[in-house]
C-alpha cells in the first residue's frame, strides 16, 4: 500500500470537458510538486489520467452522477497513484489491456495505460460504481530544481 501524501481529490462532470479538466488538474498538480508540464513524469501521469477519465466518461457515465479523480504521491517509492471513479459498477474494464490495437479511432486507452503504469487495476466503489487505478513511476525531483549543487533534499 502506498504512503499517500500529498494528494489531490476532485470531482468532474462525466463529459469530455470534465475529462480535459481532470488532465489539466493532474498537470498542474505535478508541476506544483516539481515536475514541469513537459517532463516525462508529468506527461505520463497526464496521459494516464486522460485515458482513465475518457473511459469513465465514455463507459461509466450515469446521468446525475459525477466522476472523481484522485492523485497520490508516494515519494519513497517514486510512484503517483491515479484513481478515476465513476458510478457505473456494471461496466467493468477488462482484466488486461487488449493484446493488439484495433484499427478504429478508439480502443487503445488501456494499452497506453498498461505501457505507462507500473501496475493498474480496478475495484468496486461503495456505495455504487468502480474505481480504476494506475501507479506511474516518477523520477525523483529536486526541491531546489538543481540550483543547490547537490546539497538539497529530493522527493
Amino acid at each position: 500500500m502506498l504512503t499517500e501524501t500529498p494528494t489531490l481529490a476532485q470531482q468532474f462532470a462525466p463529459t469530455p470537458r470534465g475529462a480535459r479538466l481532470a488532465r489539466r488538474l493532474a498537470v498542474r498538480w505535478m508541476e506544483e510538486r516539481g515536475w514541469p508540464p513537459a517532463s516525462d513524469a508529468s506527461c505520463a501521469v497526464a496521459l494516464v489520467v486522460a485515458e482513465l477519465a475518457a473511459n469513465a466518461v465514455l463507459h461509466g457515465r450515469v446521468p446525475g452522477r459525477d466522476c472523481a479523480l484522485r492523485l497520490a504521491l508516494d515519494a519513497t517509492a517514486h510512484l503517483v497513484r491515479i484513481e478515476v471513479a465513476d458510478a457505473a459498477g456494471t461496466r467493468r474494464p477488462p482484466a488486461s489491456a487488449p493484446s493488439s490495437c484495433p484499427e478504429g479511432e478508439s480502443g487503445r486507452g488501456l494499452v497506453l495505460v498498461e505501457a505507462l503504469a507500473v501496475r493498474w487495476g480496478w475495484e468496486p466503489r461503495r456505495p455504487v460504481g468502480k474505481t480504476v487505478w494506475a501507479e506511474v513511476a516518477v523520477e525523483p525531483v529536486s526541491i531546489c530544481a538543481g540550483t543547490c549543487s547537490g546539497t538539497c533534499t529530493h522527493v
